[in-house]
């Protein structure tokens, strides 16, 4: 059998960064390199109606033992990495960690330290997989792929222990919010099902932000800046005025937990037009539309100042909180926090600031909470993960999928 550590770095060495606003799914055609590699392989180790499709979902079933009748139960993760930083050339290193800081890349002085990343002081005496700065590590979430696929190939090796029927789901683009617009719920034929893409070992999540993306396109009026006086409109400076005009305390940097807020993801532009994107979060429903009115009602104000048109806003709900669905389904909480028990795991239950596959797929009609991968500092070049903790997650999983 293969290690779960082998696959990971195998898994990491594809590039399988996705995209934000294209229009296809997958976003990026690299990301069926690794659909195709993880097809052939689940074939190899013996699992059943392996298939994948023109947009790089990938299918498979671990037939039930005999008489062991149970509902299917699923496990996901996704193919793809973040577009905040290259996945490309991902030069991995395994350290045998002692305390202290850690060098990533000596010629470019990129250390990561205890002081910046306190988790790193639970990580003595692991293994820990990490970069050399210069891109991601890709644990987001090919830790997840590998843990799936060796649970996949453990079980099917001990056929002498009883399971009912698994589904194996592995999606490409969640990354840009698309990881499940063709995700085949019918075909995939679980009762419930858990993404495995979340973060330090014990973290069993059901709760999620509601979500939208908003861009704000500015259209000002470039005049020669010599004769501009009363008649130049500066694109850029308008847009610097909406975001000031958003609450201050409301931005990423100063919440936590269950508060919301809106993130300025990116700006460019010229005197004549800019173009701003924007995230808006909340885990509250009834707070979330108030967030998307107050932004639109900014967008009026600055209309009304500027001359209609000057601010259009374009705005697409992404998800919603999937607490709502889960409510219903109580048993796959109550099942993950009882195998992580029976294998001394203690539960980290939190709310997730952020979203996963599960959320959508919740409101698809397959019920799906998250569970950890074991990895850290997602979407940078400080991502890492210990390979003792990619193995209690497979442990985890083994578990589950015997019903704990």
């Amino acid at each position: 059998m293969r290690s779960v550590k082998d696959r990971f770095l195998e898994y990491i060495s594809f590039d399988t960064q996705s995209q934000d606003d294209a229009e296809a799914v997958p976003s990026t055609k690299k990301q069926c390199c690794l659909a195709e590699c993880l097809v052939q392989e689940l074939k190899e180790i013996g699992a059943s109606d392996v298939r994948t499709d023109e947009h790089c979902y990938v299918y498979a079933s671990i037939p039930a033992t005999a008489g062991k009748n149970a509902p299917a139960l699923g496990f996901i993760s996704h193919i793809d990495t973040a577009p905040a930083l290259s996945g490309a050339n991902v030069k991995a290193r395994l350290v045998h960690y002692s305390g202290g800081d850690i060098v990533l890349n000596e010629q470019l002085g990129i250390v990561m330290s205890p002081e910046q990343f306190p988790e790193l002081r639970g990580q003595v005496g692991k293994d820990i997989i990490v970069t050399d700065g210069t891109t991601l590590l890709g644990a987001d979430d090919k830790a997840g792929v590998a843990e799936i696929m060796t649970m996949a190939e453990y079980l099917l090796a001990h056929p002498e222990i009883p399971h009912g029927e698994i589904r194996i789901g592995f999606t490409p683009d969640e990354e840009v919010g698309r990881g499940v617009d063709f995700f085949d719920v019918e075909g995939f034929g679980a009762a419930g099902a858990y993404t495995v893409d979340g973060g330090a070992v014990g973290e069993l999540e059901y709760e999620n932000f509601n979500a939208a993306n908003a861009k704000l396109i500015v259209h000002g009026l470039s005049i020669h800046p010599g004769s501009a006086k009363g008649q130049m409109k500066n694109a850029l400076l308008i847009g610097m005025e909406f975001e000031r005009m958003l609450p201050e305390q409301e931005k990423p940097a100063y919440t936590a937990g269950y508060e919301g807020f809106f993130h300025l993801d990116s700006m460019e532009g010229t005197v004549e037009e800019a173009r701003l994107v924007y995230i808006i979060r909340d885990h509250d429903r009834a707070k979330f539309e108030q967030r998307k009115r107050l932004f639109g009602s900014t967008a009026d104000f600055l209309n009304a100042k500027y001359g209609e048109g000057t601010v259009e806003v374009i705005l697409k709900d992404s998800y919603y909180n999937m607490k709502e669905k889960l409510a219903g389904h109580p048993e796959l909480i109550e099942n993950a926090k009882r195998a992580m028990e029976q294998l001394g795991i203690e539960p980290i239950v939190q709310p997730i600031r952020g979203g996963t596959d599960g959320a959508r797929l919740s409101y698809m009609g397959l019920p799906c909470p998250n569970l950890c991968t074991g990895g850290y500092n997602c979407h940078g070049k400080y991502e890492h993960i210990a390979v003792q903790d990619m193995e209690r997650v497979v442990e985890l999983l083994i578990r589950l999928a015997c019903g704990s």
